[in-house]
């Protein structure tokens, strides 16, 4: 078989187990908004047949006579090295473990933006739940339509999601923050609420998951009256499968 033949192939194929293995290990979640894993699943399969369309044309050449070729239009890359460099790509994301993000993107990113909006602003907010079952992002667009921090005084929560410690916050609060994905890990943006501890802050590592329950209570915090979470238990659960929400 002709090593080009043969090159393409193995792209192809490689990309196809990329893709796949991100499918089956449930790490797609963690790149992808599942309305659009589809696309990611069909390409999967898409790859894997059209590789093997590949090498049925190189094995079918193989048995017929050599024809004199042409010789091909001048391209910006010679084709080898379009698929050595496809195969290369597809190589690291085999290798590669895809991870949540974390504070330090938080940070970067301007947690301390989305705590009374969102990028995306509601006309209005109907969704009816108990306020101890909505998510972190289900109370950030409660803020963004009636910003009011007082209307939710003594109101029931419990949230679950990781420690942010933001370098300027006085050592009795921390973050508990999450990642909205809308459709892919590149437009991810956190959210997140302040909750006013009654131990030592130190007792909560940044990074770690916390399912935090309590009340909603007032407090002054970076110059502005904000809603913040008066905790009456914090328990430290483990990264969940899927750590976005949407």
């Amino acid at each position: 078989m002709p090593w080009r033949d043969l090159l393409d192939v193995i792209a192809l194929a490689t990309w196809s187990a990329m893709l796949l293995r991100y499918w089956i290990t449930g790490k797609l979640l963690i790149l992808l908004h599942p309305d659009y894993a589809w696309l990611s699943h069909s390409a999967a399969i898409a790859l894997l047949l059209l590789a093997a369309f590949k090498l049925f044309q190189a094995v079918l050449r193989l048995t017929q006579p050599l024809v004199q070729t042409q010789p091909s239009h001048v391209t910006l890359l010679p084709p080898q090295l379009s698929s050595a460099l496809l195969l290369a790509v597809a190589v690291f994301g085999l290798i590669y473990t895809p991870r949540a993000f974390a504070s330090d993107t938080a940070l970067q990113r301007g947690i301390t933006d989305t705590l009374t909006m969102t990028r995306s602003q509601p006309q209005r907010f109907v969704r009816q739940t108990a306020s101890e079952e909505r998510t972190i992002i289900d109370w950030v667009r409660q803020l963004n339509v009636y910003p009011e921090p007082d209307a939710y005084t003594n109101q029931d929560v419990r949230v679950q999601g990781f420690v942010i410690r933001p370098p300027d916050w006085p050592s009795d609060y921390l973050m508990i923050s999450r990642f909205v994905l809308t459709c892919c890990a590149a437009d991810a943006y956190p959210v997140g609420l302040p909750v006013k501890l009654t131990a030592p802050q130190a007792d909560y590592k940044t990074d770690s998951w916390l399912e935090v329950t309590g009340k909603m209570a007032t407090d002054t915090l970076d110059g502005k009256r904000q809603l913040v979470i008066d905790p009456t238990q914090l328990t430290p659960i483990p990264e969940p499968k899927n750590p976005y929400q949407y």
